[in-house]
């Protein structure tokens, strides 16, 4: 067979009268880079004489990639169905293996291709297997040093999943760019991408002094915080935040500069606070002041904060991270503001709060705070000034725990690959402490100035992917995970996702496909841990971009608010319009949709694997979860190599 656009008549090997027809092209793909060649495969059975619709299956030979296409009776068309009908095929170069096909009613054949225009819709992620096959999501901060549409693009391919936008640092305007570069990246690679605004939060600092290199506090000496403007010195300096000498108490502890000078409270008043200074160090002009002992009655929303908070709804982030947040009555505050902001119906970006000070452990905080929330992440580094250091790996792991037990998304931050801002390899200690966040359970573990400062912004998220992919190899990081034993809810939900799991393990399933209007079903999926990937089909690509956050979670990217695909043969063709889905009824479409997804992010390498489908009926009904069903990579119809189309 060949020539790219040639019909060919293949008649002569179909001569035999028996129901199934099997063959296998190996076509080089030159579009493609990262593949060599790829294979066409296919089996039906039973053809009447009109032309019948059904599928081919299209994979490259040394890569698990699988693509899908359809065609009919008389023509096998290039309509892809998961890349777009852009892409050409190269000149047919051999058969890997003969013709074997044996039904008469099929008296031709003919092999076309289609051709190709200068740029592809869609582009094809190098080393699919890997880029989509870790369950540990990767968290990116962005900054001078991956402000490009090139480093961006990079960072993506190398592993990032979300993006945090810090508003701390930059304007408004410079984080829309960012939003939009990421936007146009999604489009290109055809998959979600989320995105994360990281709000200030109040700084509490103290003033200023007479001598511009501030001042050497001795071990105790006398040392006095107080409300006036005047420069201070070696005695005194201004504490322009009343509500902490309020709050303070005889015997609390103040770290200043981020712990670097620890003072204690000796003596209270109006106005001042008389402390001790319990480790030496320098201080000097707005250094930050930490209040570990102390609850202060102050919002963890400054002005700042409110438009920041504003702007993040109007460009429209998936997730908003809020500090400072010290009770529950923090989460509920900013949650209000976002209600009132947003119209009803309108998508609103999931909550996550920042875990950073010693009150949020007080009582029963830590569970209502993981509860109103939709996701945790724990700032190590205020959490390490305000605890003692002993104390933290303690604090990430209970944290860990709860997000576990309460299906939450949790993210551990801060100085992760800290030396990989001027090195391009990390200590021995830096990879350890990654791995130890991995087997801990984290959903997602994330890098701060590494990304966004550092000189080695790619080589960072490359180090983290590997440790990934290293720790979710071992044996051992599998033991960690069902250690924790999750008592199913009483729900139709819960018991779904429970048998899929089993299910899928008992059959050595590829992956679970579920279909989720609001993405609480995949949550829950993912709250099970199960030990193959999860595919995520959701309607609404804002839920598919907050899912991006949640452990082992891919989802896939939909058109006009869909489930999937036309089953037309020129509309699939017709990429200038929405493809909008015709039958949401329709099971047989449904999990013809979710072999597709399947096979679009690789996480299939043969015909024959399995996927496990959860979805519920009728669709589009919130909180419906009533099927589950088997189905194999080539389509719910096709099995023990047969594929029925009548």
């Amino acid at each position: 067979v060949q020539g790219a656009n040639e019909k060919t008549n293949l008649s002569t090997f179909c001569r035999n009268r028996k129901h199934v027809v099997r063959y296998s092209i190996t076509i080089p793909l030159s579009p493609l880079r990262t593949l060599e060649s790829i294979s066409l495969q296919h089996s039906y059975s039973r053809f009447r004489k009109e032309p019948r619709t059904t599928r081919l299956i299209l994979y490259p030979r040394h890569s698990s990639s699988i693509y899908n296409m359809k065609f009919t009776a008389s023509a096998i068309f290039a309509a892809f169905l998961c890349v777009p009908s852009t892409y050409s095929f190269a000149p047919v170069t051999r058969v890997s293996q003969p013709f074997q096909a044996q039904d008469s009613t099929l008296s031709q054949l003919h092999v076309a291709a289609v051709s190709a225009p200068a740029e592809p819709a869609v582009a094809t992620v190098p080393k699919v297997a890997q880029r989509w096959r870790k369950s540990t999501k990767q968290l990116v901060t962005l900054g001078p040093a991956s402000s490009t549409s090139e480093m961006i693009e990079t960072l993506f391919l190398a592993g990032a999943d979300v993006f945090r936008l810090n508003f701390s640092h930059g304007s408004q305007e410079q984080k829309k760019e960012l939003l939009m570069t990421i936007r146009e990246i999604e489009r290109k690679y055809s998959h979600p991408i989320g995105i994360l605004g990281d709000l200030q939060g109040p700084k509490l600092r103290v003033g200023e002094f007479s001598s511009p290199n501030g001042e050497y506090l001795e071990k105790g000496q006398e040392f006095t915080l107080d409300l006036d403007s005047a420069m201070g010195d070696n005695t005194r300096v201004q504490l322009p935040h009343p509500e902490i000498i309020k709050a303070s108490e005889v015997g609390h502890t103040l770290m200043v500069d981020d712990g670097k000078v620890r003072l204690t409270v000796t003596e209270t008043g109006e106005d001042y606070l008389k402390c001790q200074v319990e480790v030496s160090g320098k201080i000097s002009n707005r250094k930050g002041v930490n209040t570990p002992d102390s609850i202060l009655k102050i919002s963890p929303l400054t002005p700042k904060d409110r438009s920041d908070l504003d702007y993040m709804l109007e460009i429209g982030v998936d997730w908003v991270a809020l500090s400072f947040v010290q009770k529950p009555g923090d989460i509920e505050e900013i949650r209000e503001i976002i209600d009132s902001k947003t119209e009803e119906g309108d998508f609103k970006p999931c909550v996550m709060a920042k875990i950073e000070k010693p009150s949020c452990f007080d009582d029963d905080n830590l569970e209502r705070l993981v509860d109103l929330c939709d996701g945790i992440m724990v700032a190590r580094g205020d959490l390490g000034v305000e605890c003692a250091p002993e104390d933290v790996p303690i604090l990430q792991k209970t944290i860990i725990d709860e997000c576990r037990k309460q299906g939450k998304p949790v993210v551990v931050a801060t100085q992760m690959l800290e030396s990989m801002i001027e090195s391009p390899t990390p200590t021995r200690a830096e990879a350890s402490d990654v791995a130890t966040a991995i087997y801990d359970g984290a959903d997602a573990i994330m890098l701060s100035a590494e990304s966004a400062a550092g000189d080695y912004p790619e080589e960072s998220v490359t180090m983290q992917q590997r440790i990934i992919n290293r720790v979710e190899s071992d044996p051992h990081y599998r033991q960690y995970l069902d250690s924790i034993i999750d008592q199913p809810r009483k729900t139709p939900t819960d018991a779904m996702i429970v048998a899929a799991r089993q299910i899928s393990k008992t059959i050595d399933a590829k992956g679970i496909v579920t279909f989720s209007l609001s993405g609480s079903t995949v949550r829950r999926a993912s709250q099970k841990r199960p030990p193959v990937p999860i595919m995520a089909l959701c309607p609404f690509k804002e839920t598919a971009r907050q899912l991006t956050m949640s452990w082992g979670v891919y989802p896939d990217l939909p058109n006009a608010a869909s489930y999937g695909y036309v089953v037309d043969e020129e509309e699939v063709l017709d990429y200038d319009e929405a493809i909008v889905e015709r039958a949401t009824d329709d099971l047989d479409l449904v999990l013809r949709n979710a072999c597709r997804a399947a096979l679009k992010k690789g996480l299939v390498a043969d015909p024959d694997d399995l996927l496990v489908v959860t979805a519920g009926l009728p669709f589009g009904t919130p909180g419906a979860a009533n099927l589950i069903r088997v189905v194999p990579a080539a389509g719910p119809t096709c099995w023990d190599g047969t594929c029925r189309v009548d």
